[in-house]
């Protein structure tokens, strides 16, 4: 009987541990459909949220506040004066760093510097004195080193001594961290100001007796407010959800006038169906006994409440984000790669693996789990950060699951007896010793801030993920045995000392990330052409690559190369890559470099040559940009849009390759008879818009033997000098309708009327002609208007005119 029931346990205990596994297997590699994300591009309601809530909710009642008690009756700060401070004391998630913001934003154009910042639970004291110089001074941040901490604040203190100035410094945890930083602000008499935020009232405290300073309570919004911002999250009018009234007001409730809260519950509700027995499971989930515990248990749940709502790949990847300190601002591109090594994203329909990602990244925005802080023009979120409660709370989790190893960071208990998957170095070298964690299974190291040593790469034999990025200590031979890493997948050598890489770089067959930016390497071993199934190769315009790219079929991006430095043969084996989706070329010539192989202007044309072939192929598969460099000019190619935009000192000899270009926006310093007769055999061209910074008077002519065979609209506009220089003889551009001109007519060679006859009438097709004349003569302004308007009489289309 005692045998049975010893059986009976451990096969209870073997059953245990085939659900941990099979639950672990379901959250690393789900194979599930992506149809379960439902969102491929960000939710504009999301984004929604935090303007309002960072300018509109409850914000303006506070901000009025905290002014007035900066600042005099008339609302102008004293100047009569020392220092004033205001302390803001208040929970996580209660609008802290919103509000001083807000205040920020309102006041600081008044002071002669001005700086905000943030201190987070593990500063680097050196790196926050040092950006505070930088700011103040507008010295770059690399020219701020010093020797020690004192000399920093030193500088601090002498450059601010006579100045009027405005500091924020936010989230400060400790008495210890403020007694150093406030040693950097001078006391004088200039009327400047000082805001703290903080979560601890003893150093709201502190941080008001050093100087003559106020301490604000964050109150919580009330409950019309938080319906408020409720709403605004689901965008919907409270009376669209009229049914829902009385389970919303309880939820809010239970939210306690907490903006973060009422973003993470309305951010879970907003993917659920507007249903009352929908929203009173959410309720119950919440739980009753809630309203009697701390704000930051309430959160707590509510996160929970929101993590597991998360399909298994979204909870693996907002997990993922524990790795990054706290504040840490997390470019989208950087983080997407990083889940592609660690294996997060798998292949799915006819979706690339970064474009997954993308999807991955929208949704935890959808779902209000990340803040986004950087769009581009087109509102595409291209960074964000985590606010440092759910940060709390997906850190715990991690620690929980075992699923992310912290060292540097002294107040969190991680277990070191496990063995360590993600190993996260930040900030310094306190807390666990990196030789008494147990490495072996070690899957990423990601560095950041980390001040102490980094074990052998021996000890990582199955990562995936290097990520050292910004470890100024790391050098060449920390990486003498990178060959061994043979499941290495992501390898960040951004901004260290590496000065070149070795040989065995080309062992690292599942290699598929490579950035050596910033660093000291300027030549790329041999080796690098056995990495198949590399996507991402990034360098310095400086590298020189060798033959055989043409091996590597995988790449999807390549950047930065220098046309000039490179061999004929690479240059043309860039062509070959079928799979290119982005590449960033340097054209600037490097005179040394074309020298060494004797006639310079025969290397020069023949590398034009190569790389124009290259381009025209790679025009002609799937690659979506090409980013061509020149001095401080650039080019940008779209060819599945068949455009071509940017600027450049002249029209380049490889752009007459580009035969579907089917779009030129052009700015340049100066354009010749050569560069007409380049455009102009562009057989596919219909829209050129070309503005020409430089004088040059001479005719440039355009016939028939010139071509643009299937030009429909054409600008020219010489935007600083110079007359108009163009010159259309009977058969040139026998499709185009639309004309668009700007030039000085005081600048042209002769002021008669006759002399501005540009030969419009030769362009039988034309429709329309907009012209802009300038110009200090007003006769020559008068002579060439009557040259324009005598020709559209006369046209035989009589085309449409505009005068300007």
């Amino acid at each position: 009987m005692k045998t049975h029931h010893r059986i009976g346990k451990e096969i209870q205990g073997l059953k245990k541990q085939i659900i941990e596994v099979g639950q672990r297997n379901a959250r690393y590699k789900n194979r599930e459909d992506f149809s379960s994300t439902r969102n491929a591009t960000v939710d504009p309601r999301a984004l929604a949220i935090f303007e309002h809530a960072s300018k509109l909710i409850g914000i303006d009642e506070p901000k009025c506040e905290i002014i007035k008690m900066l600042t005099q009756d008339d609302g102008v700060a004293s100047t009569q004066h020392q220092i004033k401070m205001v302390s803001i004391v208040g929970a996580g998630g209660m609008g802290k760093t919103t509000l001083t913001n807000q205040v920020y934003q309102e006041l600081k154009g008044q002071f002669e510097c001005h700086n905000f910042l943030s201190v987070s639970r593990n500063p680097d004291m050196m790196c926050i004195l040092r950006t505070i110089l930088s700011e103040v001074t507008g010295q770059k941040y690399g020219d701020t080193k010093s020797g020690s901490i004192q000399q920093v604040i030193s500088k601090i203190n002498d450059f601010l001594a006579d100045k009027r100035y405005f500091i924020v410094v936010d989230d400060i945890w400790d008495v210890k961290t403020w007694d150093v930083i406030k040693c950097a602000f001078p006391m004088n008499t200039c009327g400047s100001i000082l805001i703290t935020t903080t979560r601890m009232t003893d150093v709201a405290r502190a941080c008001c007796s050093s100087f003559v300073g106020h301490i604000y309570n964050m109150r919580p919004l009330d409950m019309a407010q938080s319906r408020k911002l409720f709403y605004t999250r689901l965008d919907s009018k409270e009376d669209c959800l009229e049914h829902l009234e009385e389970v919303c007001d309880q939820i809010l409730e239970k939210c306690a006038g907490s903006p973060l809260a009422i973003i993470a519950i309305s951010g879970l509700l907003a993917n659920r169906e507007n249903t009352i027995e929908e929203w009173d499971r959410v309720k119950n989930s919440i739980g009753r006994t809630l309203e009697r515990n701390a704000t930051v248990e309430l959160m707590m749940k509510i996160l929970s409440l929101s993590y597991f709502d998360l399909p298994a790949h979204l909870k693996t990847c907002l997990l993922y984000l524990s790795i990054f300190p706290e504040d840490y601002i997390i470019e989208k591109k950087d983080l997407i790669r990083r889940w592609i090594g660690e294996g997060f994203i798998r292949k799915e329909g006819r979706y690339t693996l970064y474009e997954l990602g993308q999807r991955y990244f929208n949704e935890l925005i959808n779902r209000s789990l990340v803040q986004p802080v950087k769009s581009n023009e087109h509102g595409v979120v291209m960074s964000c950060r985590v606010h440092d409660t759910i940060l709390d709370f997906i850190t715990s989790k991690s620690i929980e699951e075992n699923f992310v190893t912290f060292n540097g960071l002294p107040d969190l208990n991680t277990v070191t007896q496990r063995k360590v998957r993600r190993l996260s170095l930040q900030v310094g070298n306190q807390g666990n010793s990196s030789n008494s964690l147990l490495l072996s299974h070690v899957r990423s190291i990601n560095v950041f801030g980390y001040s102490g040593e980094i074990p052998s790469l021996d000890k990582f034999k199955y990562s995936r993920v290097l990520d050292f990025g910004g470890f100024s200590q790391l050098e060449s031979h920390h990486l003498a045995n990178i060959g061994r890493l043979f499941q290495l997948k992501h390898l960040n050598l951004r901004n260290t000392r590496i000065n070149e890489l070795s040989e065995q770089i080309g062992l690292l067959v599942f290699l598929q990330m490579l950035d050596i930016r910033g660093t000291y390497v300027n030549k790329l071993p041999a080796s690098i052409a056995n990495l198949r199934r590399l996507v991402y190769l990034l360098t310095d315009t400086g590298v020189i690559f060798p033959d055989g790219i043409a091996k590597m079929q995988a790449l999807e991006i390549l950047k930065r190369v220098a046309v000039f430095k490179q061999s004929v043969n690479f240059l043309q084996e860039v062509g070959q890559l079928k799979n290119m989706r982005k590449l960033i070329l340097d054209c600037e010539e490097n005179t040394a470099a074309v020298k060494e192989q004797g006639d310079a202007t025969g290397v020069k044309e023949e590398r034009n040559k190569a790389i124009g072939c290259s381009l025209h192929k790679l025009w002609t598969q799937n690659i979506g940009s090409v980013t061509i460099w020149n001095h401080e000019c650039r080019i940008s190619v779209e060819p599945k849009s068949k455009k071509l935009m940017g600027g450049a000192p002249q029209v380049q000899s490889w752009m007459g390759f580009l035969i579907n270009l089917q779009e030129l926006q052009l700015e340049v310093q100066g354009v010749d008879q050569e560069h007409i007769c380049i455009l102009g055999g562009l057989p596919a061209l219909i829209v050129l818009k070309m503005k020409v910074a430089a004088k040059g008077n001479d005719l440039l002519r355009v016939s028939g033997a010139v071509g643009f065979p299937c030009l429909r609209e054409l600008l020219y506009h010489k935007v600083l000098f110079g007359g108009m220089d163009l010159l259309f003889e009977p058969g040139s551009m026998p499709k185009l309708e639309k004309l668009d001109l700007l030039f000085n007519a005081a600048e042209c060679d002769s002021l008669s009327s006759e002399a501005f006859d540009l030969g419009i009438g030769n362009l039988l097709n034309l429709g329309s002609v907009k012209c802009e004349v300038r110009g200090w003569l007003n006769s020559a302004v008068s002579a060439a208007k009557a040259y324009l308007e005598k020709t559209a009489r006369t046209h035989p289309n009589c085309p449409t005119l505009l005068l300007a």
